[in-house]
């Protein structure tokens, strides 16, 4: 597996990092979720991402029995903090110093750990003063709850003001976790430069587009049984975007591409992401274990000019490069 520095920070992560975000707790039984755990311990990564709205906390209770009784110190484990947990109640959401100093509490107690290596505020909030929020996060990371802090799915101007309020407190924002791939590409215009110059490293979700970059979707196929297209539980709207027709054809013609290069679809779409000097780690995600150890082999791949050229020139007319996709909730109306 490979060791990549997260941003500029000394903070060591795997080049894959395993996440539980539509699975544990949800999609998949406990001990299907345990065995993807195990199976991405053997296959070298350290790098475990969670959040407490995954499952409403069940991904993050999982998560910490998968790994009870492994050494902590070789553990980078990462959570979030923001969205609606619990009966969702006026103070059940946000980033509020009062949201944020009880969630991590509960965390930790889910996740079995007295601290995470990676505390991130999960979206950006309208109605909670910047400062009350970096405040908080200070007083985590001072308590030793957490050892760095980042964000997730922040804007370029919005990440700058946090980072100059980090700095003012002495606190490391480390991270940004955004969404990335193939056909979603709107962190590269603004969101890269920014964390570039502040020495933010990007912890990407979605490197295959919810599935769609393995190629197993098909025009005119009705959808593979079990996949996250048929999931009523949240996977099958987050995935509609790329099941139009113009996408999946695009998509069919990267196969030649990936077995030109000798890599699986799912491992050319990772190994993609990786070419990317600011993503630090790619987050995968599996209801199988099998699904764990194909995407690994992308770790360390290195794709020549030649072909990163040919792979623009297949998906460019569907590729979303629009920055103004970054965005938070503009108030917190998540009924």
């Amino acid at each position: 597996m490979e060791i990549r520095n997260l941003g500029t920070s000394g903070l060591k992560v795997s080049a894959i990092s395993y996440g539980n975000w539509l699975t544990h707790g949800s999609q998949v039984e406990e001990d299907a979720a345990t065995a993807c755990v195990r199976r991405a311990l053997e296959e070298g990564i350290t790098t475990f991402d969670t959040a407490d709205v995954y499952a409403n906390t069940a991904a993050e209770t999982v998560l910490g029995k998968a790994l009870a009784g492994e050494r902590r110190e070789g553990l980078e484990i990462f959570t979030k903090v923001y969205f609606p947990t619990g009966p969702g109640a006026h103070n059940d959401h946000g980033l509020s110093r009062k949201h944020i100093m009880e969630s991590i509490d509960a965390s930790l107690r889910r996740l079995q750990t007295d601290h995470v290596d990676l505390y991130q505020a999960h979206r950006y909030d309208h109605e909670t003063p910047l400062e009350e929020t970096m405040a908080a996060f200070a007083d985590v990371v001072k308590a030793g709850k957490a050892h760095y802090i980042g964000v997730s799915e922040w804007r370029a101007e919005e990440i700058r003001a946090a980072h100059a309020l980090a700095r003012e407190m002495h606190v490391p924002l480390v991270s940004n976790q955004p969404q990335y791939n193939l056909l979603w590409r709107v962190i590269e215009t603004e969101v890269v430069p920014a964390c570039e110059e502040l020495g933010i490293g990007q912890v990407v979700w979605s490197p295959i587009a919810q599935g769609v970059l393995t190629g197993k979707y098909r025009v005119g196929q009705e959808h593979p049984s079990g996949s996250r297209a048929l999931d009523e539980k949240g996977g099958d709207k987050m995935i509609s975007r790329w099941l139009q027709d113009d996408v999946l054809r695009r998509v069919e013609q990267m196969a030649p591409l990936a077995d030109q290069a000798g890599l699986t679809m799912a491992q050319l779409a990772v190994a993609w992401v990786l070419q990317n000097p600011n993503v630090s780690s790619a987050i995968i995600g599996a209801s199988r274990p099998e699904q764990v150890s194909d995407n690994v082999k992308a770790a360390g791949v290195r794709l020549d000019d030649d072909l990163m050229a040919a792979i623009d020139q297949v998906v460019d007319p569907v590729v979303e490069r629009d920055a103004a996709k970054t965005s938070s909730p503009a108030r917190r109306d998540f009924g």
